[in-house]
């Protein structure tokens, strides 16, 4: 494949949308719901951390108060990822493609996007199968010593990427939707019917919902769990914020399984066996689109597929966060429970078990394929999310098929998570960096890189309008700083040490 910044111009050849099937042809309907899919994709690869553990533990550490943050949070990356896949739609072309123009050094922010994004891989696939072997030992009633325990955990861990990578090298994307829609559709129902039986107050809840806060320490955390107290509350809601809803390692991917439709411009391209790398314009410049009243009507009807998707998964992901940090808040708190070290999900099995004993087993079972679908998702996810970061700037990985790269991936990935896995000993430790870069800093910075690509593209009748482009902006704003100001708190005495200084100064 040839080179994206030199492919030949298209320009004399403007894309007409495709013809609409019946129920795009009115507003957004029931039957619209027909393209809900990868959406479940992306809650489940994010379920197992984000809201399970995560939110739960946000409700845990600061009751209600910090609810504003995880709904904004999540609303806030549902903008960054609606844009994204709204501009694909509307192209045909991954937005990485066109972030190869943005002033600068050439290519650059592709290339550093996409170089944090995969380096954040290893990471995740580190600190989710650790979780999960520690919830393995406790489903089973291991009993030992501490690293007794945190060996089996990690013996349990290894297994379970040993499965998860043979299952992603010989299933079919298909599957893979199905499966965690599924999960998704019976996890939700099981955590908003626990949230109604916890009896939560809800005065509470809506005060913490739309009033902003940052909240400090309660006494007993220090006292309890020194480890948390120590830890900046920047830090500690930036790691919440991060790995609540997924992060640029997560959208990347989730972009590129709409190579799996054919919405929009998106089917055009592959009608005429066309990818990013060999379709993209040689210059910054208005895309050659059809500007008539027809076609830009018919491009916006292609956005309603696009708007199912990722509102019904992101709803899904805002239902999971509401339910998990009110049960934290409304159960966990009072107790002076705290989701900590690596005893990280038996508290929640109050969630249930509150309400009758014998829901154990769900809440077992249960927590069990919230992980293990995270786990199982990702592999898939972050093989795209490598061929669509690195297809645009690498001939090497251009030239190559995909079954060899989806082996280079999986093998990174896996072994990458095992080193991670058997060197570090907590899972919150492993998560800390994705979670601040990746699940923050770089999705500020990515609604940035959205804002300059519809302006830059995309002709005057199919770019953002007003309200989108205010809520964007502000996303980028909003996820950038709490990015920036959590990696400060986080890094900023580690490189002052580095270079022989003090944290002071």
């Amino acid at each position: 494949m040839s080179d994206p910044t030199s492919a030949p111009d298209r320009s004399s050849e403007p894309i007409r949308y495709p013809e609409l099937p019946p129920e795009l042809r009115g507003g957004i309907g029931f039957r619209a719901l027909k393209y809900f899919g990868a959406g479940a994709i992306i809650a489940s690869v994010t379920i197992g951390s984000g809201e399970t553990l995560f939110a739960s533990r946000g409700g845990a550490v600061f009751g209600y108060t910090l609810l504003w943050c995880f709904v904004f949070g999540c609303i806030m990356k549902g903008i960054q990822v609606y844009t994204s896949a709204r501009y694909m739609t509307l192209t045909g072309d991954h937005p990485m493609a066109h972030w190869a123009f943005m002033p600068g050094p050439r290519r650059w922010v592709p290339i550093f996007i996409g170089v944090l994004s995969i380096a954040c891989f290893p990471f995740w696939l580190a600190g989710l199968p650790l979780m999960l072997g520690t919830i393995i030992n406790w489903m089973f009633n291991i009993q030992g010593s501490h690293e007794e325990l945190l060996f089996y955990a990690r013996c349990w861990g290894t297994a379970c990427i040993v499965v998860a990578v043979t299952l992603t090298w010989f299933q079919g994307y298909n599957l893979l939707e199905k499966v965690q829609t599924a999960i998704v559709a019976l996890l939700l129902f099981s955590m908003i019917a626990a949230c109604f039986a916890a009896n939560p107050d809800w005065m509470q809840a809506l005060a913490g919902t739309f009033i902003p806060a940052l909240p400090e320490y309660q006494p007993w955390i220090h006292t309890k769990y020194p480890d948390i107290a120590i830890t900046p509350t920047a830090v500690e809601v930036g790691i919440y914020m991060g790995a609540l809803g997924g992060g640029s390692y997560d959208y990347i991917g989730y972009i590129g399984c709409f190579r799996e439709k054919r919405w929009g411009a998106i089917g055009l391209r592959q009608a005429a066996g066309g990818h990013d790398t060999d379709t993209a314009v040689t210059s910054a410049g208005t895309l050659p689109i059809d500007t008539s009243d027809e076609n830009v009507t018919r491009g916006r009807k292609w956005l309603i597929p696009t708007k199912v998707d990722v509102g019904v998964g992101f709803f899904c992901v805002v239902g999971f966060t509401i339910c998990f940090v009110i049960l934290g808040a409304a159960i966990l708190h009072p107790q002076e429970l705290i989701p900590a070290g690596n005893d990280l999900m038996t508290h929640q099995a109050k969630f249930l078990t509150d309400i009758n004993e014998s829901l154990l087993y769900l809440y077992k079972v249960g927590v069990f394929m919230a992980f293990f679908g995270t786990i199982y998702g990702a592999y898939e996810i972050y093989i795209r999310t490598a061929y669509e970061c690195l297809m645009p700037i690498s001939a090497v990985f251009r030239k190559m098929s995909i079954r060899p790269f989806r082996l280079i991936i999986l093998l990174y990935c896996a072994i990458g998570g095992m080193i991670l896995m058997w060197t570090i000993d907590k899972p919150i430790d492993i998560v800390k960096f994705p979670a601040l870069f990746g699940g923050v800093f770089l999705c500020g910075l990515w609604c940035f890189a959205m804002l300059w690509v519809d302006r830059k593209f995309l002709p005057q009748a199919l770019r953002m309008r007003g309200l989108l482009t205010v809520l964007t902006w502000i996303s980028g704003i909003g996820l950038t700083a709490a990015g920036a100001l959590a990696i400060h708190h986080s890094y900023w005495g580690v490189v002052v040490d580095f270079f022989g200084g003090t944290p002071g100064s």
